[in-house]
């Protein structure tokens, strides 16, 4: 079983209201309710929106959605939260809809507690407000954080930070929006898996160094998380071909003109030049999609073409080596 529990609050009673976290909610609970292929992720997560003087999120209420989440033996409990953050000398706080002055909020200590305490396996807290990375730190040791065992954290700034929101027609959080697109495949590895780490490494890459937030990740686990199944850029049944087509990690593969389809119409008449050979040119299509992600790569030559019409070879990169092994044990 998976849970989620997604909150957006765009309307605060008492505090300025915000534009975009809202629209980021649906967009977070969108790309985390089915994988790739239909299939259910986070059955039917668990959405609150605070969108105006109707539907005020009242700070018990998130704070009762948060221990609901967090008490059953789950796979992965889920929690994600955009609106406003507060700081403070005493530690840090999500501004529920009725906040009047920021510390009347949810203490992220106490969402910390809640979820320590919880039996599911993994928990995941995801947070894209203002001063949200001080979770999981003590007040008192600044710069320490205690992350218990199954928990990850990924927030859009850091302590000091404020989290950015675009414009326009439809507004939302930077962090967010790369969030989503990476839940959407772009931190996806070979075989569809988009895990917490690879969110995190897609979020901070896109941001650059100058975006003035920097996201922050915090994890303490000891089993593989997949947040969801994305699209794997390569068939799974051509990956598995790896380790028979590379015997050794630092075996070079032998092409030959039989291997290349393509040809010039003085090519086609060079008696000197093998035909295509159809076995040949089967392996090679599926060499040349290991080239496309970064598996293989032709030695001494610009490009597979040339590898094939001179005679030359190709070999595995540094990544084709990490998922030779993945494929010879077993693993993928």
């Amino acid at each position: 079983m998976r849970k989620a529990l997604i909150v957006g609050i765009d309307h605060y009673e008492h505090i300025s209201p915000l534009n975009g976290c809202v629209n980021d909610a649906h967009s977070v609970r969108a790309a985390l309710e089915r994988n790739a292929d239909g299939t259910t992720n986070f059955k039917t997560p668990k959405l609150i929106t605070g969108t105006g003087p109707a539907d005020i999120v009242e700070r018990a209420e998130l704070k009762e959605a948060v221990r609901a989440l967090f008490t059953d033996q789950a796979e992965i409990a889920l929690f994600y939260f955009a609106g406003h953050g507060y700081i403070e000398d005493t530690g840090g706080f999500l501004c529920a809809g009725d906040c009047k002055t920021g510390d009347d909020g949810l203490s992220l200590n106490e969402v910390m507690t809640i979820a320590a305490a919880s039996p599911a396996i993994n928990k995941v807290i995801i947070l894209d407000s203002c001063h949200s990375g001080i979770v999981g730190e003590r007040p008192v040791m600044k710069g320490f954080s205690e992350i218990p065992t199954g928990m990850t954290i990924l927030t859009a700034s850091t302590a000091e930070q404020y989290a950015l929101e675009t414009g326009g027609p439809n507004p939302g959080g930077v962090f967010t929006s790369l969030l989503v697109d990476a839940l959407s495949g772009a931190a996806a590895n070979l075989v569809g898996d988009v895990t917490p780490g690879s969110v995190y490494a897609h979020i901070d890459q896109s941001l650059g160094p100058w975006a003035g937030q920097r996201p922050l990740f915090k994890t303490n686990v000891q089993t593989f998380v997949s947040l969801k199944r994305a699209d794997a850029p390569i068939p799974l049944t051509d990956l598995q071909q790896l380790a028979s087509l590379f015997p050794t990690q630092d075996y070079e593969f032998p092409l030959d003109p039989a291997y290349e389809p393509e040809r010039s119409a003085e090519q086609k008449d060079d008696p000197t030049i093998p035909p295509p050979d159809p076995a040949k040119t089967a392996v090679f299509a599926t060499l040349q999609k290991f080239v496309k992600v970064n598996l293989v790569r032709p030695v001494n030559a610009p490009h597979m073409w040339h590898a094939a019409m001179q005679s030359k070879s190709c070999e595995l990169t540094v990544l084709g080596e990490h998922y030779r092994k993945l494929v010879e044990a077993g693993m993928i």
